[in-house]
């Protein structure tokens, strides 16, 4: 027995020396790791054991609906994440005002993010009906116009989950590029001030090299999580008209529920692995501090 440099005793167990804190340490550590391989490591391996079958990727590939789904998947991701983020961007620099009236207007704007998904979705999918929804009374009765079919006509129903998603989750990137941009030194803007430079300039030359680095991690974090955004699209228009807005997140659950095809249901998410996974490999890299900076 060896005495530890806090004056406990330590065990010599398998020729390692074991003392106090590693035994607590390690007792306290076992819950989590059953905790993890229950819920994380089991159900991703059952998946990729349903998925593994060829006849469900067979099927999956055959069906119309799967490439219509990967085209709305490529929409959805290139229109709502790039709007999001660079709007996301504009904003921070106008949040950042140190005006009162302006922080009062941030806490508004935050409450769509803060709020739960399913009554603010549910709220526009009224909003938005084409028969009694308040958006195309107040079209009729300000314009004198019949509002569109938003959720019935396939192209309106995506760009209107295109829109909800970022009205939803805009306030959240927002705040994370407002914190990079409060850590921005103030010395900076002065210097480049007093050398003449345009608030142009300023953003180009002082703002964006601050910024870029966040801005690009929360574009590839963005992906990661929008690409299993499901409330958007099922909430709002449930993957209808006839089937044309689903995304691949609503998809696997169209045939794992409704088609009882659970195989393919997790076929669908599988397809999405070859995006997924350098996105995730990316954004570790980034995180943890090996890319070029």
């Amino acid at each position: 027995m060896a005495v530890t440099a806090l004056g406990l005793p330590s065990e010599r167990v398998g020729g390692r020396r074991w003392s106090p804190e590693m035994v607590w340490g390690t007792i306290f550590v076992i819950p989590y790791v059953v905790v993890f391989l229950t819920l994380v490591i089991w159900p991703v391996a059952y998946g990729v054991w349903l998925g593994s079958g060829l006849a469900s990727y067979r099927t999956l590939f055959s069906d119309p609906i799967y490439l219509k789904t990967v085209l709305n998947t490529a929409i959805f991701l290139g229109v709502g994440i790039n709007l999001k983020l660079f709007l996301a961007l504009l904003l921070s620099g106008y949040f950042a005002s140190v005006r009162p009236w302006v922080r009062w207007l941030s806490v508004i704007f935050i409450l769509p993010w803060a709020v739960p998904s399913i009554p603010t979705i549910f709220s526009f999918r009224w909003m938005l009906n084409s028969e009694w929804g308040m958006l195309n009374n107040l079209l009729w009765t300000l314009f004198g116009i019949e509002g569109p079919w938003w959720l019935v006509k396939p192209d309106y129903a995506l760009g209107s989950v295109v829109f909800i998603h970022i009205w939803k989750y805009l306030p959240f990137w927002t705040l994370i590029l407002l914190a990079g941009r409060m850590a921005i030194p103030t010395d900076l803007y002065e210097a480049a001030r007093i050398d003449g430079a345009s608030p142009l300039q300023q953003f180009w030359y002082v703002t964006w090299p601050q910024l870029k680095n966040l801005y690009i991690t929360s574009l590839l974090l963005s992906t990661i999580w929008s690409l299993g955004d499901f409330n958007s699209v099922y909430l709002l228009t449930g993957g209808g008209p006839a089937d044309k807005t689903h995304v691949l997140a609503t998809l696997g659950i169209r045939y794992a529920f409704n088609l009882q095809q659970l195989g393919t249901g997790v076929a669908t998410v599988m397809t999405a692995l070859p995006i997924l996974v350098p996105l995730v490999i990316l954004l570790v890299r980034r995180l943890g501090g090996r890319v070029e900076r």
